[in-house]
């Protein structure tokens, strides 16, 4: 099931576990905040709304606060000696859309749990070393190359002595 919702004049195509990156919005990390501006549901049965779909509402849940790239405004009159710098940076809401409800139903306070990670087991040291270093650390100093001896250089010339003259 998808879901268009519009969020800052802008509209969004989301389904559940998305992440979108919105215009900022006033929510502390953490926080679930609600879309209640739902154009459109998609699924099975899609549900077009005039001009919003009634009871659909979706939640999401905010990761971070972030800043767009520098935009540059450079303004110049050629000629005139005149020019002018301005640069800007958007600030962004990074959202994990969580749930999308029907028929009036209200979103969860809490976000869901997302499941943790299993951690890898760290590399073993390599056999016969040792010092313990790790294998990655031995393979490569197996891939360098042994240092080449630097070229002989050819001997100066001596000038010859000049004759003087009377």
């Amino acid at each position: 099931m998808f879901a268009v919702i519009k969020a800052g004049g802008k509209q969004y195509r989301v389904a559940a576990e998305d992440v979108i990156r919105i215009d900022r919005v006033a929510a502390e990390p953490g926080q679930v905040i609600e879309f209640g501006e739902v154009l459109l549901l998609g699924g099975d049965t899609p549900q077009l709304g005039l001009p919003t779909v009634s009871g659909a509402m979706v939640a999401g849940e905010v990761l971070q606060h972030t800043r767009g790239d520098k935009v540059i405004a450079f303004k110049k009159r050629r000629r005139k000696n005149s020019r002018r710098k301005r640069g800007y940076r958007h600030d962004f809401s990074v959202i994990r859309i969580t749930e999308i409800l029907t028929d009036g139903a209200k979103p969860s306070k809490e976000p869901p749990p997302r499941p943790k990670r299993e951690a890898k087991p760290k590399p073993e040291a390599a056999e016969g070393d040792a010092e313990g270093a790790p294998k990655k650390a031995a393979k490569k100093a197996a891939k360098k190359p042994a240092k080449k001896p630097a070229r002989a250089k050819p001997a100066a010339k001596k000038p010859a002595a000049k004759a003087k003259k009377k």
